[in-house]
């Protein structure tokens, strides 16, 4: 049976969605935008919305009980890929030595005009 995956540390879905759905010992999210939870507003610069991206992405994992090390693949989309080495960098350093397989593209649009936005999958062991 699925379970869908809450959690107050990570902003309200903007659609008919769920922000993660765990099956068995997998973890799907949702893409996360930069939304600041709190306050639903998106912070300036794709710096700060890779890293509350990532942070919603740690609420998530640890929601459900996951931890980075179970990452197995990201999908990235950023809406300028002259933004790639900030956002690589900011991956990069919250991943650490983890190293998930990884898809980066650049959309023509995202929603909430975001300029990053990043899903995952994640499996336990």
């Amino acid at each position: 049976m699925n379970k869908v995956i809450t959690t107050s540390k990570a902003p309200a879905a903007v659609g008919p969605y769920s922000l993660a759905i765990q099956a068995g010992n997998m973890l799907f999210s949702s893409g996360q935008l930069g939304l600041n939870p709190e306050t639903g507003a998106m912070p300036e610069g794709v710096e700060a919305q890779t890293r509350q991206s990532l942070a919603t992405i740690q609420a998530i994992l640890d929601e459900a009980g996951f931890a980075k090390s179970d990452v197995v693949k990201t999908t990235v989309f950023i809406r300028d890929m002259n933004d790639f080495a900030a956002v690589n960098a900011i991956y990069a350093d919250f991943f650490g030595d983890i190293k998930p397989a990884r898809s980066c593209v650049e959309v023509a649009r995202l929603p909430r005009d975001g300029l990053v936005e990043i899903e995952f999958v994640a499996v336990k062991a």
